[in-house]
């Protein structure tokens, strides 16, 4: 038997004007495990079909190239027969209908070190409603991966610092934190780097810290890159002119808690209308570009299907950056190093 799905926020109101339907599903996802996956990205993709199109596109998938009958995954579907001419047909019947969310997990770390510690803790962190807070996490996150076992140490004490599964608080990480980052700034990264590193005060630290200890809900879960990239493909999907509904497969970070308090901040903050949209049919102010969103299981839906599968061959594409098929997919706004290049994946690794 199956388990009874679990979280999602069901749109409990009437939409407000126009609405898009989205269907999601990730690829990469390592809980909190951000430093020592085998998978240093994770994909999050999103498709406007509907249910018969999706069906549409996985029957030519199996009949046109020959796959297998069962749920398909993106292993198989790069390796099997014919996975080179599937791929590119596979890319271009999504083209102008998907939208791929990559999220570099060490630079989310970054990201998350001055959106928590150098400012006001929101559920609007990372995504490009903070914007004003990227040129330090880039300065950061570039000066920072020259600095050999130093960097690495500092990442790690972070994890430590705001890993919020623990059973009682240990009064250790704020000192080994802080240990590394003077360690870190003892390397001679330079400015700006040095500046952001400085800022990262005992008493700032410690002040968050605290505030995680006592479960203040208000913060955002620290090592959840999900809720970004969530985030991030609802602002691209709503353009400030609709709002979005979502379904998404089951996935444990978007608890119905996390969901709200994520609505409520996208309300809050608005985002940024499309280029060359009319203002006249903006969103109303408070309205959130987040209808709702809805758990289901991938094995029922073909559309999550869908994104599952394109997750996957996005993840798993070394150049897809400079993918020309990929690249009209991927979303300007990836938390990633614009100028970087994401590590390798590993090769052979299951979706």
């Amino acid at each position: 038997m199956r388990t009874p799905l679990q979280g999602g926020l069901p749109p409990i109101d009437a939409v407000v004007g126009a609405v898009v339907e989205v269907a999601c599903d990730e690829s990469g996802f390592s809980g909190t495990n951000l430093l020592h996956s085998a998978s240093p990205v994770i994909t999050h993709a999103s498709v406007d079909l509907d249910v018969d199109e999706a069906v549409g596109l996985i029957t030519e998938l199996r009949s046109g190239f020959r796959f297998s009958p069962h749920e398909l995954k993106s292993g198989q579907f790069l390796r099997g027969p014919g996975a080179v001419e599937a791929r590119k047909w596979f890319l271009r019947a999504l083209e102008g209908r998907a939208s791929v969310q990559l999220v570099d997990k060490e630079f989310f770390l970054v990201t998350r070190i001055v959106d928590l510690l150098l400012t006001e803790p929101s559920y609007a962190a990372g995504t490009r409603l903070t914007q004003d807070q990227r040129p330090a996490a880039l300065a950061l996150y570039r000066a920072g991966r020259s600095a050999g076992s130093d960097w690495a140490v500092f990442l790690a004490a972070f994890v430590d610092l705001v890993r919020t599964r623990r059973r009682h608080p240990d009064h250790r990480t704020v000192p080994r934190f802080v240990a590394a980052r003077d360690a870190l700034l003892g390397s001679g990264l330079g400015t700006p780097a040095d500046g952001v590193l400085t800022a990262l005060t005992q008493a700032r630290v410690r002040a968050v810290v605290t505030r995680l200890d006592n479960d203040d809900r208000s913060i955002p879960p620290p090592l959840e890159p999900m809720l970004p990239a969530l985030a991030e493909t609802v602002l691209s999907w709503s353009g400030g002119q609709r709002q979005v509904l979502v379904t998404h497969d089951e996935q444990s970070a978007l608890t119905a808690d996390r969901l709200t308090r994520l609505q409520r901040a996208l309300a809050d903050h608005g985002g940024p209308p499309a280029a060359g949209a009319d203002p006249a049919g903006a969103l109303p102010a408070g309205v959130s570009p987040l209808a709702g969103l809805v758990m289901v299981d991938s094995r029922d839906d073909p559309r999550v299907q869908v994104a599952d599968l394109l997750a996957g061959v996005a993840r798993r594409s070394p150049g897809m950056i400079d993918d020309s098929l990929l690249q009209p997919l991927l979303s300007p706004t990836s938390l990633r190093d614009p100028d970087g290049w994401p590590r390798p994946e590993t090769a052979g690794e299951q979706t």
